[in-house]
């Protein structure tokens, strides 16, 4: 038979058996739960740099279009007052050749053909065909061979 101690002690050794392994599980799950606020304090870390940087672009990308948006201003401004200008100019000009009939028929009468070549220029297709255009006009003549063009005057 067993007697009233033993019974005690294999109570008492069941109970800090449990104990021990409750103790040993929370142990566990202590260092998992730490585990796992160390992995979310790198990514809350992470992810803050991360909004950091978005808000850092955010400023300058406003920053930006405030400095655009100025310029454009100032451009429409300026635009503004070029056109004012020019249209000022066309209107004294055209009040001064209005005002004197010799200037007002020689401004009607056409333009001589010589003057008319100086301006002639062939349709381009792109700013390459001008340059080479422009370029072709300047060629000179090899030594002992006549100029087949003379130059921007149009003259040949």
């Amino acid at each position: 038979m067993v007697s009233a101690g033993q019974s005690v002690n294999r109570v008492a050794a069941t109970l800090i058996g449990v104990l021990l392994l409750a103790l040993a599980f929370s142990g566990w799950r202590w260092s998992q739960a730490s585990a796992g606020l160390v992995s979310a304090q790198r990514i809350i870390g992470t992810l803050s740099a991360g909004i950091a940087s978005r808000d850092q672009t955010i400023v300058r990308l406003n920053q930006q279009y405030r400095a655009e948006q100025q310029q454009l201003s100032t451009l429409r401004l300026q635009q503004g007052r070029a056109s004012a200008a020019a249209l000022t100019r066309e209107a004294l000009l055209q009040r001064e050749t209005d005002a004197d009939p010799s200037l007002r028929d020689w401004s009607a009468a056409a333009l001589p053909d010589a003057v008319i070549r100086l301006h002639a220029r062939p349709a381009f297709a792109s700013a390459a065909d001008y340059l080479e255009w422009l370029s072709a006009r300047d060629q000179l003549p090899d030594s002992g061979q006549p100029a087949a063009n003379r130059g921007r005057s149009g003259r040949r």
